[in-house]
């Protein structure tokens, strides 16, 4: 299994985890702290043609996200106290959305 991800899931523990379960996860180049600026630039294109690749791939579901939480205010959740509660909540909002949507 393939996992698109931002930046921010990009440290080896994740990559180990998901190795571990037949997974890979790609996320935008990303150099470390430190890194030499002739380095950055020699491999400048190939990074940036394979971050712009995984955006490409990332970001309808991205514009899905937002328009959710535009529209249904999903991440209000406050006074839930449970999983299923939560999983409840979750279905709800995603359902009036697209019936609001659709309907």
């Amino acid at each position: 299994m393939v996992t698109f991800a931002d930046k921010a899931y990009i440290d080896s523990a994740m990559q180990t985890q998901m190795a571990s379960v037949d997974s890979e996860i790609l996320t935008p180049v990303k150099h470390p702290k430190g890194t030499c600026d002739v380095i950055k630039q020699m491999f400048a294109s190939a990074d940036n043609l394979y971050s712009a690749a995984v955006s490409r791939v990332r970001q309808p579901i991205e514009s899905w996200f937002n328009w959710l939480i535009q529209k249904t205010d999903i991440q209000r959740a406050s006074k839930i106290r449970s999983t299923n509660g939560l999983i409840v909540h979750i279905f709800n909002k995603i359902n009036a959305a697209l019936c609001n949507r659709f309907l």
